[in-house]
């Protein structure tokens, strides 16, 4: 085990900003730590590194108990948002300021800095100063920096946020390549859904100080474990329902409409659900007996967005008891171009709609 959280908590001014909380993270993983602004994940990066005390709770780096050691005492690299580089520093000088300050010798350092620059490809850099770096380069220089010392423990904290979408891309590639290659334990914070599903080994999403879930990428995705996970990782469909038996049974827009009950849902028996699918499981047809998934009603097409390579629909369902009637539900189905043109579809369409996949949660309250 390579990073071991217990009961760890902060208070600022008597207001719990990261909560009780518990996580096991294996040496050499690559985890994402996802979640929105203000929920607590940069806080929760801090205090792994020792920048912050905490208030409660402990916290173990390969083993060792580090709760009270300072930040130079838990071998840990940092990696900073805004680079944080030395501006009146050469780039060979930034990346050697920590093996400076522990007086490893000056050959072992230009040593050093030559495999670094090597690995994030920019060798012939060295004696640049930051002002003369894209940020981009910049940000590599910061990931250098924090490598140079060889510390058991990775920590980015939205290390690409303030880059551009095309260099975003990029660097979380070259990312990814570096800590292969080192199995270097690493934690990344971040509010990007994407970011999170290219890079983690696995995802634990946290809110309001609370890690609410942990799991592979596609796990999370496709089978949440609840509402706020199923909604954060991206567009999702809810529709109200109870489990009875091995049947669901939906509340809107009809109580005639049922779906087969997923497997290993059998918990939820006897209990109302929210029904779960995202926009590329849905599917719409012309006439009923098209449909290949399980059947939810007729809808109305409201809006068609070009989404690029996809086309996003938006449909309202109808109410079996009118069907001049419509319920307030949307329904966002995501096509392809040919899809959509065989549809012929169009604003004011009626359509019928089916789930090609869905998975059940608790319902909110």
């Amino acid at each position: 085990m390579s990073i071991l959280l217990e009961n760890v908590t902060k208070y600022y001014e008597r207001q719990a900003v990261v909560k009780d909380l518990s996580l096991e993270i294996e040496s050499g993983e690559f985890f994402v730590l996802l979640g929105a602004s203000g929920s607590g994940k940069s806080t929760l990066l801090r205090l792994i590194a020792g920048l912050i005390p905490l208030d409660k709770g402990r916290i173990w780096l390969h083993g060792r108990d580090v709760t009270t050691l300072p930040p130079q005492q838990r071998n840990t690299g940092f990696v900073f948002q805004n680079y944080s580089l030395f501006q009146h520093m050469t780039v060979a000088q930034n990346i050697e300021f920590g093996l400076d300050v522990r007086r490893v010798s000056r050959q072992a350092r230009r040593q050093r800095v030559a495999e670094l620059l090597r690995l994030i490809d920019l060798e012939g850099y060295e004696h640049r100063m930051p002002s003369q770096l894209s940020g981009g380069q910049q940000q590599r220089v910061a990931l250098a920096r924090a490598l140079a010392y060889q510390p058991e423990v990775l920590l980015l904290d939205e290390p690409f946020g303030a880059l551009d979408a095309r260099i975003r891309v990029q660097l979380r590639q070259n990312l990814r390549d570096i800590q292969k290659r080192l199995q270097i334990t690493t934690i990344l914070v971040t509010h990007d859904q994407e970011e999170a599903f290219e890079l983690a080994d696995r995802i634990g999403v946290i809110d309001a100080g609370e890690l609410l879930e942990v799991g592979e990428p596609s796990a999370l995705y496709r089978r949440p474990k609840n509402r706020f996970t199923a909604t954060f990782l991206g567009n999702a469909n809810l529709l109200r329902g109870q489990r009875n038996g091995s049947k669901v049974y939906l509340e809107q827009p009809s109580e005639e409409v049922t779906l087969a009950a997923p497997p290993n849902t059998e918990h939820l028996s006897g209990q109302p659900v929210d029904i779960f699918s995202r926009p590329e499981e849905v599917e719409i047809a012309l006439s009923r007996h098209e449909l290949r998934g399980q059947l939810i009603g007729q809808a109305i097409v409201q809006e068609m967005t070009f989404a690029g390579p996809l086309e996003k629909v938006c449909v309202q369902l109808q109410s079996d008891r009118d069907r001049n009637k419509s319920s307030d539900l949307i329904i966002q189905v995501l096509l392809s171009p040919d899809e959509a043109r065989t549809l012929g579809l169009a604003r004011g369409k009626q359509v019928w709609v089916g789930l090609k996949d869905y998975h059940l949660l608790h319902a909110a309250v």
